[in-house]
């Protein structure tokens, strides 16, 4: 597996290869979630590239970026296994030559859900995606339905700035208690992971209004950022753990009427 560290790599690199090119971008701390989008990469192309970069643009909590798992030599040798024929692990400073002067902005579902109190999140995510979509050129691109505002948001993006890329959302893998997979999952504490389960669990409750959750959902001591069901999906995102550490859980599910 090639390990690409700068832009001229990558140029140097997507000349050199023939044939359809499919790319799983990350941001590390890997799980079967994102093996299952190298996995479905490598089905649908010829060559599968990915990215490993925790992009700083997209966090507005800096201790949630602090915070974000960091497992990059594992990660390398799980790609390695999966099949990826190279992994591009840029900087800061070899995507934001122009530290960020320049960005990607979207006016109205970017503002709602995870938007709503993450302000900038979703500019930081269209940005990054942008860059790296167009430094990779990829015939597919895979994201995970776990992010599943993300992903409408990704492909509203590429639709409207007439991108020649793919964008191909990928069912969520879960925790066999129904947790939806997560790097943030390793910063769970024992405690918190063992009542985790019953964040999806109340979801997937079809019998429950989106405010008779967030109810069970605070009684059970989940800080909850919002329930809501909106196109045929209900959303969710809490708050696990205390101020030193809290992680951000989100998940959404298909609602059966």
């Amino acid at each position: 597996m090639k390990v690409l560290k700068s832009i001229a790599e990558v140029r140097g690199y997507r000349k050199e290869v023939s044939g359809s090119v499919g790319f799983v971008p990350t941001m590390g701390a890997l799980h079967q979630g994102h093996l299952s989008l190298v996995e479905r990469s490598l089905n649908e192309t010829d060559l599968t590239m990915a990215s490993i970069y925790v992009n700083p643009t997209q966090f507005n909590n800096p201790r949630d970026l602090a915070n974000y798992p960091d497992s990059i030599s594992v990660d390398q040798q799980l790609l390695q296994a999966a099949g990826v024929s190279a992994v591009f692990m840029p900087t800061y400073d070899s995507l934001y030559p122009d530290d960020y002067a320049y960005e990607v902005n979207e006016k109205q579902f970017s503002k709602e859900l995870c938007g709503a109190n993450r302000p900038g999140h979703f500019t930081g995510v269209l940005t990054v995606v942008m860059k790296l979509l167009n430094l990779v050129k990829p015939q597919n691109a895979y994201f995970g339905e776990k992010d599943f505002q993300q992903l409408s948001l990704i492909k509203g993006m590429v639709e409207a700035l007439f991108l020649e890329t793919e964008i191909i959302g990928c069912p969520i893998i879960r925790e066999a208690d129904g947790l939806a997979m997560s790097s943030r999952n390793l910063n769970l504490s024992s405690c918190d992971r063992g009542k985790s389960s019953l964040f999806n669990n109340l979801l997937s409750n079809n019998m429950l209004s989106d405010e008779e959750i967030q109810k069970e959902l605070g009684l059970a001591g989940f800080e909850v950022d919002y329930v809501v069901t909106k196109g045929g999906r209900r959303f969710g995102a809490v708050v696990m753990g205390d101020d030193a550490g809290p992680v951000r859980l989100i998940d959404n599910v298909e609602v059966v009427s």
